[in-house]
């Protein structure tokens, strides 16, 4: 016999859980500023986390956490927005905002931290409206101890910088974006 998710006032039940507490956790969460949250009673198991910043949806009124829960219910979920549209959310520093222009982005390859000249006082490899060719150095990102330099795949202009000098980077992050040279056949 099927055991049936009981059914209380204000909530939907999916797999044990109860929609109506994830959706507060969600707006908890989001009023407090916090980026991930972990709750267990019995055996279920929630984890909520915020999206990460450069995923490519359009994000309305803050970012939307993934949810999981324990044994076997996974899945995602959205606060319902009800009204007029969400207003525009200032990017957050750090973070490219959506592309302009079709520029070519160059990304860390590794994690470690970000510099942007050989030395502390020695000037940048590039700056912006800097023009580079494939294979010429753009930054060093230090990883244990070690210093990777990180080259352009592309030849042409750079249009931004994405990182701050002496700041961290992950795997993947966008370091600068370059406007390709358009070829003269």
């Amino acid at each position: 016999m099927a055991k049936k998710a009981k059914q209380e006032p204000g909530g939907d039940f999916v797999g044990g859980v109860n929609l109506a507490e994830i959706e507060s956790l969600l707006a908890f969460m989001q009023t407090h500023g916090l980026e991930e949250f972990e709750y267990q009673q019995g055996n279920v198991h929630i984890r909520l986390k915020k999206a990460a910043p450069s995923a490519p949806a359009p994000v309305a009124a803050g970012s939307v956490p993934a949810i999981a829960a324990s044994p076997s219910f996974t899945a995602s979920a959205a606060p319902q927005m009800t009204g007029s549209a969400a207003a525009p959310v200032p990017h957050a520093p750090g973070v490219p905002p959506a592309p302009v222009e079709d520029l070519h982005i160059v990304k860390s390859p590794i994690v470690g931290t970000f510099y942007s000249s050989p030395s502390p006082d020695a000037e940048p490899f590039v700056t912006v409206g800097s023009r580079v060719e494939s294979g010429q150095v753009l930054c060093i990102i230090e990883a244990m101890k070690l210093m990777n330099e990180i080259e352009a795949d592309v030849s042409g202009e750079v249009a931004r910088v994405f990182v701050e000098n002496g700041h961290p980077v992950e795997y993947g992050e966008p370091l600068f974006g370059v406007r390709p040279s358009v070829r003269k056949s």
